[in-house]
C-alpha cells in the first residue's frame, strides 16, 4: 500500500486528488494540508511514501518545502502538481529534491501512473518538462565532463523517469550493466541520485534530445 500525503491550498483540487487515490486498491492519502508548514509538524509526515505537493504555497513555498522534507525525511519522494512550467521553477524544484513533476491539468489517471512510477523508482516528467530537461543531445558540458556514449546514452533514459529494468529493456543491457553505468555517471557528475544528475545535465546542457515531442504517459 502506498501512502501518500498531499499538500495544496486549493480545497477542490486537494479534496479531488484525496477522493480519486484512495479509490485506488494499492494507494491511499494518510494526510492532506494546505501548506507545508502544517504537512511539517504533521505526524503523517514520517509515514508518508509519497508526497503530491503544489509549489504555489501561502507561507513556504512547495520548492523551499521539498528543501525541507528531504533534509528530514530523504527516503520521502515527492512529486510537484503544479501550474508553473517555467524554467526557473522546474530546475528549482528539480535541484531541491522534487522526484517528479507534474502540470495540474494532468488527468486523475496520469496523476496516479505517476504516484506508481514514483514508487517504482521513476521519475515522471510531464511532456512539456521533459522536454526541457532533455533539450540539448551530446552538447559539449562546460564545466568539462565526458560522458562515453552508452552513458549519454543511460542519462537520456533516466531523464525520461524510467527505472533500470525499463532502461536495460531500451538498450538491451542488464539490469547490473545499467547500474555500473549509473555509478560511473554519479562518479563524474559528482552527484548522488538520478535527481540530481538529472538536474546537472540539464543545466550544464550535457544532454538534450533533439525530438519535437516525448511521449510521457
Amino acid at each position: 500500500m502506498i501512502s501518500v500525503l498531499i499538500v495544496e491550498d486549493n480545497k477542490f483540487m486537494r479534496e479531488g486528488w484525496e477522493t480519486f487515490i484512495n479509490y485506488e486498491d494499492d494507494m491511499h492519502v494518510i494526510g492532506s494540508f494546505e501548506n507545508c508548514e502544517d504537512a511539517l509538524e504533521s505526524s503523517d509526515l514520517q509515514s508518508a511514501n509519497i508526497i503530491l505537493m503544489d509549489i504555489g504555497l501561502p507561507g513556504m513555498s512547495g520548492i523551499e518545502g521539498v528543501k525541507e522534507i528531504k533534509e528530514r525525511h530523504p527516503e520521502i519522494s515527492i512529486i510537484m502538481a503544479t501550474v508553473f512550467d517555467d524554467d526557473a521553477h522546474v530546475f528549482e524544484a528539480l535541484k531541491a529534491g522534487a522526484n517528479g513533476y507534474l502540470m495540474k491539468k494532468s488527468t486523475p489517471e496520469e496523476l496516479i501512473k505517476a504516484i506508481r512510477d514514483v514508487q517504482a523508482g521513476g521519475s515522471p516528467l510531464t511532456p512539456n518538462v521533459a522536454k526541457k530537461v532533455l533539450d540539448v543531445l551530446y552538447k559539449t558540458d562546460k564545466q568539462g565532463v565526458k560522458l562515453t556514449n552508452r552513458e549519454h546514452e543511460v542519462l537520456k533514459e533516466l531523464s525520461k523517469g524510467k527505472s533500470y529494468a525499463a532502461i536495460g529493456k531500451s538498450i538491451f543491457l542488464s539490469e547490473d550493466g545499467i547500474r555500473h553505468h549509473v555509478r560511473n555517471i554519479y562518479r563524474k557528475l559528482q552527484v548522488n541520485n538520478k535527481t540530481e544528475a538529472v538536474s546537472f545535465a540539464f543545466k550544464t546542457g550535457l544532454i538534450s534530445l533533439l525530438i519535437s515531442c516525448l511521449p510521457f504517459f
